[in-house]
């Protein structure tokens, strides 16, 4: 079945100890991204760690291979469980990230992290792309970055919902794919623009559901967690 990766999205002490203490105990994962990390430093990945929660880096990271295979080797020290490059940087720069992790790891004695790679972020439409260059709509500019960051030795790709099927399709049903944007039916789309249910997410073939706002933001995100949960449960049946 697919997780549930929480968006830890936030900058103050005590919203994050209040959704850590809230979540605790639930099944999914933590996801720590630049507003996060810019604030608590990658020590937050071995909190949430030591907290019993499996970590996603949000990293993004996008440089020359040199640098991000020694970027990625840093962030394979927290122990996050998963973290993610852009697969815009090429094939090389994907290959130096999977190889380097997996290399700290084996040094270390722990299981490699998963390294995914960022096609099309979820807040450009195809009007945005057109105006960067980039030919195609989203759905086909994320079908060719994938295919990047396959041929990279990526284990998979942050992609849209409108794009995970023809992903999982062409790059083939172990090919990861995490969803950003998820969104309650009749919730706030805010500032992403290809947006789906959890329902949704789980029909096209998602593998792991990114969820903020709904929950972080939420008088009771324990609650909101579980409605998530049993709707995203509710379509793996079928």
């Amino acid at each position: 079945m697919a997780k549930l990766v929480i968006a830890l999205d936030v900058r103050e002490e005590q919203h994050l100890e209040f959704l850590v203490q809230s979540l605790r105990g639930k099944p999914v994962w933590m996801k720590v991204g630049l507003e996060a990390l810019s604030t608590f430093g990658l020590g937050l990945a071995e909190r949430l760690i030591s907290e019993g929660y499996r970590v996603f880096a949000d990293v993004k990271y996008h440089d020359i291979p040199n640098t991000v295979g020694a970027a990625s080797r840093v962030i394979t020290r927290t122990g996050a469980s998963m973290f993610n490059v852009h697969c815009s940087g090429g094939r090389a720069m994907c290959e130096a990230a999977r190889t380097s992790s997996e290399e700290e790891a084996e040094v270390l004695g722990i299981p490699r992290p998963l390294v995914l790679g960022v096609t099309v972020l979820t807040s450009l439409s195809g009007e945005d792309l057109e105006k960067m260059g980039i030919s195609g709509s989203p759905a086909e500019a994320a079908l060719r970055l994938a295919k990047v960051g396959q041929e990279g030795g990526l284990d998979g790709v942050v992609a849209s919902v409108h794009e995970a099927a023809a992903i999982k399709e062409a790059c083939g049903p172990d090919f990861k794919v995490l969803t950003p944007g998820i969104r309650l039916a009749g919730g706030d789309a805010q500032d992403q623009k290809r947006v789906a249910t959890p329902a949704g997410a789980v029909a096209a073939g998602s593998d792991f559901l990114v969820v903020g706002r709904p929950v972080t933001q939420s008088t009771d995100p324990g609650a909101a967690c579980e409605e998530i949960l049993a709707q995203m449960e509710g379509a793996a049946r079928g």
